[in-house]
């Protein structure tokens, strides 16, 4: 009987693992496409904006709750895909490590 059940065991926890993963995945928003209270949608430059100030708006949504890091009345990809660029762009985005110069040893014998 042990036997068994340490042969289910890693499947019971992949299982449990997949579950959990899965309650973290981001359902649709409703309001993509959908005009703000000032008429407006917020699109590509906008989640390029968003993406540069994030760092501070984060701190900011902490402290007021009224604040938010994202913007939920938007056009949907181009947003997106705004938001991901100033965010790499703030962040680094790998451009640090690809800049980074290798140290070249001789070793002379």
């Amino acid at each position: 009987m042990k036997i068994r059940f340490l042969h289910t065991l890693p499947l019971l926890l992949l299982t449990l693992f997949l579950v959990l993963l899965t309650a973290c995945a981001a359902g649709p928003n409703p309001d993509v496409g959908t005009q703000a209270g000032d008429g407006t949608v917020a699109g590509f430059w906008m989640g390029l904006w968003h993406g540069f100030i994030f760092p501070f708006t984060f701190l900011i949504s902490l402290i007021n709750h009224d604040v938010g890091v994202y913007e939920v009345h938007n056009n949907g990809g181009w947003y997106n895909f705004g938001y991901l660029i100033g965010l790499s762009i703030i962040f680094g985005g790998g451009g640090r490590s690809a800049a980074r110069r290798r140290r070249v040893v001789i070793v002379q014998e």
